[in-house]
């Protein structure tokens, strides 16, 4: 089968049932998305599909054919630079784990909701797991990345 990652065409020879992680890390050789629990809880393995979150830990690469996948390694735009613009101006990572997950989650959420309160930022990030307790500086990462998206 044939999937398209970070804007480039993979051919794979896999179960069609194998997880997309699995593909990514294993046969397409991206380490960035992470494998935290497997039963899509944690939001390690996030990436976008079409522009919208998944967990790939639980999503099937014969599911994929013909959409868009972008990982960490691939995400691109105003988006993408101000959060990790604000990720590294707030310090926000402590061991990084999650932070591909999370970030590919803040992404998506300023790319829907420019200018989140934190009800929004609450209900856009629920279910991305950081076991370091960074919450609050994530939270605030995306207060300031939406705040430097508006000028």
């Amino acid at each position: 089968m044939r999937i398209s990652v970070n804007g480039q065409a993979h051919d794979l020879d896999v179960d069609p049932e194998t997880p997309l992680l699995w593909a990514l890390r294993d046969e397409i050789g991206l380490t960035g998305t992470k494998f935290g629990c497997g039963m899509a809880q944690c939001g390690a393995c996030m990436v976008h599909v079409d522009g919208m979150p998944i967990r790939s830990c639980v999503t099937p690469v014969s599911a994929l054919e013909g959409r868009d996948i972008v990982t960490i390694e691939g995400i691109s735009g105003k988006e993408a630079d101000a959060v990790r613009q604000a990720w590294v101006a707030l310090d926000v990572s402590q061991c990084g784990y999650c932070q591909s997950g999370q970030i590919m989650s803040a992404v998506a959420l300023l790319s829907v909701e420019p200018k989140p309160d934190d009800k929004a930022i609450n209900d856009g990030m629920a279910g991305n797991i950081c076991r370091c307790a960074t919450y609050p500086k994530i939270r605030a990462a995306i207060h300031a990345a939406a705040k430097s998206l508006e000028g």
